[in-house]
């Protein structure tokens, strides 16, 4: 990074645990952790845009959904009375809240991922399944598709689509790594990649034959 320099420098008043830039605006990013509040920021006045406020205590993770006029969260609501949190869709200009009505399961969501060629994304659940989703209102869950076998177990395990959208793959609390095929949803082929939990699988952005893996234990693996 030799020759770099810091263009952006903020304090924020809570811990953050997810960062994402927006997918066409390239200097807007939002933040969010451990606070009901998600916020936007802009890189070249190092001000807030816009703040989105939840009855939550801590957001999990975040997703842009395509063009990057709504965005979703997941968040650490599992209580009776507030299942209907637990995923909540926004709207990003005026930070009004779309649905809070799109997962009604009593499991957080530690991950979320957007697909790369269909509108669909996929949650990451603690009842050791993910989820799919239409990324168009009203987002409705696929009831038919729930892509199970892995162990999550409270972990934040990861999830991710290949490039060309053919495999979901996911870490594993077991140590393992999951592929599975988008369309049928099933079992691929499993990975015993880490002795401690693996909690995240990636793939490689141009070389999709590449795959990293990394656990809970902090070791890194590169896969071929």
């Amino acid at each position: 990074m030799d020759g770099r320099k810091q263009i952006f420098s903020s304090k924020n008043e809570f811990r953050i645990s997810t960062l994402k830039f927006h997918p066409t605006e390239s200097n807007i990013f939002i933040c969010g952790g451990f606070s009901p509040e998600v916020k936007s920021w802009d890189i070249r006045t190092s001000k807030v845009l816009r703040v989105y406020k939840a009855a939550v205590q801590q957001t999990l993770d975040m997703l842009f959904l395509p063009e990057g006029k709504e965005f979703v969260t997941s968040t650490d609501a599992v209580s009776r009375d507030s299942a209907d949190r637990t995923i909540i869709a926004w709207d990003f200009q005026s930070a009004a809240k779309i649905s809070n009505q799109i997962f009604h399961e009593r499991y957080t969501c530690p991950s979320l991922t957007l697909h790369p060629k269909e509108s669909m994304f996929v949650a990451q659940t603690n009842g050791n399944y993910m989820a799919l989703f239409s990324a168009q209102r009203p987002y409705r869950i696929n009831k038919k598709k729930r892509y199970e076998g892995h162990k999550v177990e409270g972990f934040a395990v990861g999830c991710e689509f290949s490039p060309d959208g053919t495999l979901l793959v996911t870490g594993s609390s077991d140590g393992k790594v999951f592929f599975y095929n988008y369309h049928t949803a099933r079992i691929i082929r499993t990975l015993s990649a880490h002795k401690e939990a693996c909690v995240s699988a990636i793939f490689h952005p141009v070389l999709p034959s590449l795959l990293a893996t990394c656990d809970w234990a902090g070791e890194v693996k590169i896969w071929q």
